[in-house]
């Protein structure tokens, strides 16, 4: 009888515990105005009267809302009211994106300011690079963390708003409107500044420009206040072009003519009918008919709204260049539209192109906040920040996005008065003869480079102050060592140190070095090519008080000050320093025409506080937008 063999027995591999990659965090939908109320106050405008944002998702977002980077706080003090907070989480609310918008319910008043201001604090985070952070309270000499930039739907009951320095917050205000029958705002109706998305951008744009750059609150010239509210503009208006159906209705409209009166280029209507202005508190349209000559205005927001024109003329350019054979081939060549309506498919890939010049543009001028001095930053510097930010990251400008940059700003009559020739290469910040000087390793062996790709911004900040605080002692060293370098870094050797009140530390030893490292930026991008950059961006300042009569601090007197900005490529072993952009602490041609700027009327605005009083020369500036903007008729008459 033949025998049964047994099975054998099949080795089988080990298995592999697998685990499914949860999905990426979902985003927060919330409704809210497209601009402001007065759009759906017309039938022609009523289609695009709302859209939804989608903002980061944040786990641990309360009631209020308070979240990671804000914290809105409803308090009304002129009707003593202390509003419900809007919670985000419920369900009924994330079922439908948010409150439905309403110029009457509170709590949609607290959801549109935290909707428009993440937006905008989420536009900077992806061109810079890096996470943000709120510029610190400085109690006792040291830095403090400002965790939360806090928001006021409610704050004021006139007509103005601004972003407060002292309080790290915004404030909004509102009023009843004095517009004309003619306009969409019916006279007597309450107009909330805190639903009008240009409003809060404008002002959210304020809050990360102080974080980025504290100096550029001090008035040294008359470009500095002008391009805080230049840039605010700037955001604010560019932000209307990532509302992909409200450009689309517009183009339908003006049938691709961005030079036409229209939605896009206007900024904060309801606010401008409602303060008696009839039209937009702001219209970029016209650039010819606005009458301003940049050798002549100083005043900040015409000023600035020089520099808006040259950015936007600059954008209407290169959307025409890009969309040109799009019209050629609508057209059969011909480039002139029929009349009638366009077709739904053009229409649909005008918009596309304009919403990503939009996207580029606005980058750039985010972007070049990296580039720019330490101090008394003027719009030619700003322009070669510019050119020099896209080039490290655009190396081939088929587009022209600089070249219409260049022509833009030189038909402002916007150039760097050290420039002979208008050029990239001349525009170009320069890069160091020896760009790997001896000191240089030390630098960045100070500065800590784990940065994790998410980590808490509070690590951020801790990280940040010691970093600071390592360079510090590291550049100490090498300038004890080599006193040429300060000359090299913008500073002066032998500077006393000096307290805030301007009068000289006794117990400090004049030869050591009076200097600040300001801040230890990181940047990590990725260029349209698909490289990957990481930088340290190191802004280094000095300060010295000039008395206002030449003699005594005590009768008054301002900050003079100066230092570099560095641009270090920290690659192990082949550390190089990219860019140096310096603000000699020793030139006696910004001395002067600072002080006759201090001594002149520009600052008063700027020193002035809102709720009265003022703030001397030598002190903390407590509120310098909020009188800005009031005086200058920019929210309200002044």
């Amino acid at each position: 009888m033949r025998q049964r063999r047994r099975p054998r027995k099949v080795r089988r591999a080990p298995q592999i515990k697998r685990k499914i990659k949860a999905p990426p965090p979902p985003t927060l939908r919330l409704r809210v105005y497209a601009l402001d109320p007065s759009l759906g106050k017309s039938l022609d405008s009523l289609a695009v009267n709302e859209t939804t944002l989608a903002v980061p998702w944040d786990d641990k977002l309360k009631p209020g809302p308070v979240g990671e980077y804000l914290e809105v706080v409803d308090i009304d003090p002129a009707s003593d009211k202390i509003y419900d907070p809007v919670d985000l989480n419920d369900r009924q609310v994330l079922a439908q994106d948010g409150w439905p918008p309403s110029e009457g319910n509170p709590k949609f008043h607290q959801q549109m300011v935290y909707a428009v201001a993440m937006t905008t604090i989420m536009h900077f985070e992806q061109a810079l690079g890096r996470r943000v952070l709120w510029a610190p309270q400085m109690l006792s000499g040291r830095s403090h963390e400002v965790r939360q930039l806090r928001l006021y739907p409610h704050a004021l009951r006139t007509d103005n708003a601004y972003y407060s320095p002292e309080k790290k917050a915004l404030l909004f205000g509102y009023f009843p409107s004095t517009s004309s029958s003619a306009d969409a705002t019916a006279p007597g109706t309450m107009v909330f500044s805190c639903l009008s998305s240009d409003i809060i951008a404008h002002e959210m744009t304020h809050a990360l420009l102080d974080g980025l750059h504290r100096r550029f609150q001090e008035a040294s010239n008359p470009d500095v206040p002008a391009f805080h509210e230049g840039l605010a503009d700037t955001i604010a208006l560019f932000q209307h072009f990532t509302i992909t159906d409200l450009v689309r209705f517009e183009i339908a409209r003006v049938r691709d003519d961005l030079s036409a009166e229209s939605l896009l280029s206007g900024l904060a209507k309801q606010f401008g009918e409602g303060i008696g202005h009839r039209a937009p508190l702001r219209d970029y349209t016209k650039a010819t008919a606005a009458g301003l000559s940049y050798s002549e205005v100083t005043e900040p927001h015409a000023r600035g709204s020089i520099l808006v024109y040259a950015v936007y003329d600059a954008f209407r350019k290169i959307v025409a260049r890009r969309t040109a054979d799009l019209v050629r081939i609508a057209t059969g060549g011909s480039g002139v539209l029929p009349t009638g309506a366009l077709h739904p498919d053009l229409v649909e890939r005008l918009t596309a192109e304009t919403c990503k010049v939009a996207k580029h543009v606005l980058r750039m001028c985010i972007r070049a906040l990296d580039y720019c001095p330490v101090v008394d930053i003027t719009f030619g510097e700003y322009l070669r920040a510019l050119i020099t930010a896209d080039i490290d990251m655009v190396t081939d400008d088929r587009y022209g996005y600089r070249v219409a940059f260049m022509e833009s700003f030189r038909q402002w009559g916007i150039l760097p008065p050290d420039v002979r020739t208008i050029s990239e290469e001349t525009l170009c910040w320069n890069t160091p003869e020896d760009d790997k000087p001896k000191w240089l390793g030390s630098l960045v062996k100070a500065v800590d480079l784990k940065w994790n790709r998410n980590p808490d911004r509070s690590a951020i900040f801790r990280l940040n102050d010691q970093n600071c605080r390592n360079v510090w002692w590291a550049l100490h060293r090498e300038l004890r060592e080599n006193p040429a370098l300060y000359r090299e870094l913008g500073l002066k050797a032998g500077m006393p140190h000096y307290y805030d009140d301007g009068t000289i530390r006794k117990q400090w030893d004049p030869p050591n070095a009076t200097f600040e490292v300001h801040s230890i930026r990181p940047a990590r991008r990725v260029t349209p090519d698909g490289d990957f950059h990481t930088e340290i961006v190191a802004v280094i300042t000095q300060r010295e008080p000039v008395p206002l009569d030449g003699k005594d601090v005590k009768n008054g007197f301002f900050w003079f000050r100066g230092g570099a900005t560095l641009i270090i490529d920290p690659t192990d072993g082949n550390e190089s320093i990219r860019y140096v952009i310096i603000k000699s602490i020793e030139s006696d041609t910004r001395r002067k025409a600072q002080k006759q700027m201090a001594t002149g009327t520009m600052l008063t605005p700027l020193r002035s506080l809102y709720f009265g009083g003022t703030t001397k020369m030598g002190g903390a500036m407590a509120e310098p937008f909020a009188n800005l903007h009031a005086a200058s008729g920019e929210y309200g008459h002044g």
